[in-house]
């Protein structure tokens, strides 16, 4: 018997983090896709089974939901070494592009076919009939533009299918994608869940709870700045700015191209440099270790001022707040700079994750937590509902 399995999928700039099922299973893909043709050469040892099918993801998508139907890419680890990669473009709207809806399918499909799942759906064949109860986000300036129901709306009642072409073990491979449920949360609403429950909805930072906080979620693309209090997201207060990371990582990609003559296959790559323990900011040229300190020092504070002027300017009119949370992929590419700038200026009291895992990984884990409740509660309303057997 078919059932909805739930998937939690944040489609980032940088990469996309899904978690499925009961938290068994887990997707992390570059944001990068590119059009390709049916019969690509396939090199060397990517056509054995033995290849991890995410370094090879080359599919056909057919659904109403895109702009351009029917149309074969190449996603993720492959779609980098493409000259033809497209990622995301600042100032476009996540929910409007068809490679945010490529980028989702494409996790949905990887897992309905995963080996310890394919049991939970009906399979005929080569092609398997999935059904999922979905929890995404978009940003919150997205949302404040009603875009959340348009993003929904075309998920819902239609079937979305993707076919594996020439893919490692999946070759062959058709699924077809329904949706029992979408939900679409504000990514700053989704940082505050994340931060203060746990995944069945128990407080688990009493601290925070009724603190008047900020939430400073930095993406790829867009910042959201959440402004929490009496337990809430204050929707009027919040805000959601076009700036994010990619304009400065495509930038630093470009100087290091123009400079040192080394070509960086996507923004992932620049992120590495930046963020990495051992040779941080440092690449190889011609053999050589060579730094590109100078180009990143200059970029990436250049926006961390950017970053630091929003801050300065909600907390003004928020100025009852205790602390600023910053999250997101985005904050740990500009972690130090904003701290040297807030220990020289205003002396906020801020604070960001050590654990990169857990900021890169915190939307995905939060559209869990309440995808998850909202099934929960689904079923129990359902059992509820059900006719008693009397004698």
């Amino acid at each position: 018997m078919t059932s909805s399995r739930i998937a939690a999928v944040d489609v980032g700039n940088d990469s996309l983090k899904a978690i499925f099922g009961k938290l068994e299973a887990e997707i992390n893909l570059p944001n990068v896709i590119a059009r390709d043709i049916e019969d690509r050469p396939v090199i060397g040892i990517e056509e054995l089974d033995s290849k991890n099918p995410l370094d090879g993801i080359h599919i056909r998508v057919h659904s109403p939901a895109l702009k351009e139907n029917n149309v074969i890419y190449r996603v993720g680890n492959l779609a980098t070494k493409s000259d033809n990669a497209s990622e995301l473009d600042p100032g476009s709207s996540k929910s409007e592009e068809d490679q945010t809806l490529v980028m989702l399918f494409t996790a949905l499909a990887l897992d309905a076919v995963g080996e310890n799942n394919t049991a939970e759906f009906k399979k005929s064949g080569n092609v398997v009939d999935a059904s999922y109860t979905l929890g995404t986000g978009l940003p919150l300036r997205e949302v404040k533009e009603g875009k959340d129901s348009g993003y929904r709306s075309k998920l819902m009642g239609s079937v979305h299918q993707v076919e594996f072409l020439i893919t490692p073990k999946y070759q062959g491979m058709k699924v077809n994608i329904k949706f029992e449920e979408v939900k679409v949360y504000p990514e700053g609403f989704a940082a505050y869940i994340n931060l203060v429950m746990d995944n069945h909805l128990n407080i688990i930072n009493k601290d925070l709870i009724d603190k008047r906080i900020l939430i400073q979620d930095i993406g790829g693309l867009s910042t959201d700045i959440a402004v929490i209090k009496d337990r809430n997201v204050d929707d009027d207060k919040a805000q959601g700015f076009n700036l994010g990371v990619s304009e400065s990582l495509e930038a630093i990609r470009e100087e290091i191209r123009t400079k040192h003559g080394v070509e960086m296959d996507s923004r992932r790559d620049v992120v590495e440099i930046i963020t990495r323990k051992n040779n941080r900011n440092h690449i190889m040229v011609k053999g050589s270790r060579t730094s590109v300190h100078d180009i990143t020092d200059r970029i990436l504070l250049d926006l961390a001022k950017k970053q630091y002027r929003l801050l300065r300017n909600v907390w003004q009119k928020n100025s009852q707040t205790e602390i600023c949370y910053f999250v997101g992929g985005g904050s740990i590419v500009l972690k130090d700079y904003i701290k040297t700038l807030n220990n020289n200026l205003d002396g906020f009291n801020i604070d960001f994750f050590e654990d990169e895992k857990e900021s890169i990984w915190m939307m995905a884990n939060a559209y869990y937590k309440l995808v998850a409740d909202h099934s929960r509660r689904l079923n129990k309303d359902k059992q509820d509902k059900k006719p008693v057997k009397t004698n």
